[in-house]
């Protein structure tokens, strides 16, 4: 049971209450922050659940209008007259700029990879942080990047020669010698602040001496291509360096240039206890001393984050780079309630929490006078996802404005990052930004959470094409292309980041680059990868595309056509086999049953989770949605039964198992079929088409809570 205390008027958690006055607060009196709170609260409720009704009013029309229409002919012109009658479309704004200031260069100025983790785990939030700085050595060795695998126990020196000359091939392509190549370097040395080469061919130098960055004291040298740096670690006493000619040990990439430190999709927070451990970690990150002590190899290590790196550039001037990520946090969306904090008897927004305590947890950022700091402009990054719109968007901007008022923050300190990620923003983005135009940092797309609004706002329509169907999907490629259009059109060039989603395959490195260099070719500054090592692989592809150019060359497309962005991935007359309605079941059921019953039986919001095929894909609740979502939708229009869903769920199970068979923490599904991991997984997918907006937090959270009852519960009867 949560003990409460009480505060201006507000019941509120007592672990939380305790890390807020204790810990968090900086320079902001804990009296004046709980009549503040209340106060934010007792204004922005209301709004609140405004903004909530106006999602399910429209959601309402569109599927009476939908079922007005079966059987006919879909009319795409008087849809789109329909939908902008009920105010779902809304005019493009009038031209506008962008009006943020003080916006760090890793978001301005700087493409790269973006890092997403659950900051809930202090390891992996750390690792993220760090991952500013990887291995390319590292990466190529212990992955498929490069065919074959390391032989034996201790190290394999054929591997380590396809690592090197993979990565001097690579050196060769982004930042060539004058003469000769990277191959055949013997020394490396420095003659009046440039840098000299010797190889086969001689001395020499690179083609464009403006890539040499600058050196360390201890000989590194460092390069830039495409605003990143390259770090030559020179050390002739290692296991490499000493069978190098010149002594290089490592190639070090700036990698994650920026990282989200997530407290949504990605982590199983569902109670105060949760929130807690989310804020603290988030704390720790802030204050600089966040730590981790963990097991590996037989040995007790502590993980902390990394100091800024020092070098000398050609002038002789000393440079302090950052050694970690510039990190922004997600904060939850506009929909979920937390009785974490209750007012009047009534639990409050979730939301409204977390963009109040992160942000106060950043002011330990803002205030340092010393050591590496965050944000070396003062901003404090918050991702906002789930929003329906621009009149969503603006609320975000009124909200995080109270914020700043509370915590006595300069208007507009906070910046946001807007997801495009349902299809009422894909389809008024520009006015989205508008609404935000004074914070906005980020737009991006993700794939399965739009794949998942897509299929819940035409729900009524008609049965979905196959899942994966849709990445070839006509609305898809509008919705890609108009992302990176609109905010060209809109001046986020030099200003935010234009982002692309995850690569979910975090053990399919050799695909990784092969195919994420579509997302700098496609006019993206960054792009969301799975681990730190997918996030070294990925910055290759930025020294390969000059990503300012694209945007320069696509400003003067034609912008993607809304007309597109609205056609509906029905599956029209094609009828589908008994054979491929239950192959789509299974792959679906299994997805659906590895992701959640990690979710609700042990918290774990984010994992590789084995697909059908035992490949591990990256999940986390996005990929719950799409899933749940289609399956739901065929449901409805009679591709399939209840009890076809059952069986493919029993069927399912029993391999899920199999594939947890190692965890020791794991609770089997079959033979019982009745745990609550099980019974949430079906909900989901027979619940799936009344679910606000289709999400699965509501019955996912309720989930949760029910088995922490459960095993609380059992733990105090062995006890």
């Amino acid at each position: 049971m949560t003990s409460y205390v009480s505060r201006h008027g507000l019941e509120v958690a007592a672990p939380l209450a305790e890390l807020i006055e204790t810990r968090i607060l900086t320079g902001v009196d804990a009296d004046a922050f709980w009549s503040g709170y209340h106060a934010l609260l007792r204004d922005l409720m209301p709004e609140n659940a405004a903004l909530l009704d106006r999602r399910a009013a429209l959601q309402a029309r569109i599927d009476d209008w939908h079922v007005a229409h079966r059987g006919q002919p879909h009319d795409a012109q008087a849809y789109r007259q329909f939908l902008t009658e009920i105010g779902y479309l809304v005019p493009a704004p009038e031209h506008f700029s962008l009006g943020t200031t003080n916006v760090d260069a890793e978001i301005t100025s700087t493409a790269g990879p973006q890092l997403v983790v659950p900051v809930m785990n202090a390891r992996f939030a750390l690792n993220a942080a760090n991952a500013r700085w990887g291995s390319l050595y590292d990466a190529l060795y212990g992955t498929d990047a490069i065919a074959g695998a390391p032989q034996g126990k201790g190290f394999d020196a054929a591997r380590g020669a396809e690592v090197i000359a993979w990565a001097r091939a690579h050196l060769d392509r982004v930042a060539p010698l004058a003469s000769g190549s990277w191959a055949d370097v013997t020394a490396l040395d420095l003659l009046d602040g440039v840098l000299r080469v010797t190889n086969a061919a001689g001395a020499t130098g690179l083609a464009d001496s403006a890539q040499f960055a600058g050196h360390a004291e201890a000989g590194d040298i460092f390069l830039r291509v495409n605003g990143l740096l390259i770090r030559l670690v020179i050390d002739p006493t290692s296991t490499i360096g000493r069978n190098d000619p010149a002594g290089i040990a490592d190639i070090l990439l700036e990698s994650a240039v920026t990282a989200i430190q997530d407290c949504e999709d990605s982590v199983a927070a569902v109670d105060a206890e949760d929130k807690c451990l989310v804020y603290a970690n988030w704390l720790g990150l802030m204050r600089g001393d966040l730590a981790e002590t963990f097991e590996k190899g037989g040995k007790t290590l502590t993980r902390r984050l990394n100091p800024d790196i020092d070098y000398i550039d050609p002038m002789g001037r000393s440079v302090s780079h950052p050694g970690r990520a510039l990190l922004l946090v997600r904060n939850v969306g506009h929909l979920m309630q937390t009785d974490a904090v209750r007012m009047d008897g009534r639990d409050t927004p979730e939301g409204i929490m977390d963009a109040v305590v992160t942000v106060a947890a950043a002011m330990h950022d803002l205030n340092r006078s010393e050591g590496p700091r965050n944000s070396r402009r003062g901003s404090v990054y918050v991702v906002k996802p789930k929003m329906h719109g621009p009149d969503e968007a603006a609320f975000a901007d009124r909200l995080y404005g109270r914020v700043e008022q509370l915590l006595g923050l300069p208007r507009n300190t906070v910046k946001l990052g807007v997801m495009d990620e349902e299809r009422r923003t894909s389809a008024n983005l520009a006015a989205s930004i508008a609404a935000v135009r004074d914070r906005c940092v980020f737009i991006n797309t993700g794939f399965l959470d739009r794949t998942g609004d897509e299929i819940h706002t035409s729900m009524q329509a008609g049965p979905m094409v196959p899942k994966g169907e849709m990445k070839s999907a006509a609305w898809l490629g509008a919705y890609e292309d108009g992302n990176v259009d609109t905010g060209l059109a809109n001046g986020l060039a030099g200003h935010a980041q234009i982002g692309k989603g995850m690569w979910a395959k975090p053990d399919a490195m050799a695909d990784m680059l092969r195919e994420k260099i579509a997302h700098p070719q496609a006019g993206a500054n960054t792009a969301w990868v799975p681990s730190p090592t997918a996030a070294t692989l990925h910055a290759t592809h930025y020294h390969l595309v000059d990503v300012t150019g694209v945007q320069r060359a696509l400003a003067d497309r034609a912008p993607a056509s809304l007309d597109q962005l609205l056609i509906l991935p029905l599956l029209g007359g094609r009828n589908l086999s008994d054979d491929e309605v239950r192959r789509e079941l299974d792959n679906s059921c299994q997805s659906i049953l590895g992701y959640v019953v990690r979710w609700v039986d042990q918290g774990v919001g984010c994992s590789k989770v084995p697909d059908i095929n035992d490949v591990p894909l990256m999940e986390d609740r996005a990929t719950l949605r799409i899933s749940a979502q289609h399956l739901a939708n065929w449901l409805l229009h009679g591709l399939c039964s209840i009890e076809d869903i059952d069986a493919a769920l029993r069927r399912m199970a029993p391999k899920v198992d199999v594939q947890n068979a190692d965890d020791p923490a794991y609770q089997p599904m079959a033979p019982g079929f009745d745990g609550v991991a099980f019974l949430a997984a079906r909900d989901l997918i027979l619940q799936g088409a009344t679910q606000p907006s289709g999400y699965t937090e509501p019955l996912l959270h309720a989930a949760r809570r029910k088995a922490k009852r459960q095993q609380a519960m059992a733990s105090a009867a062995v006890g």
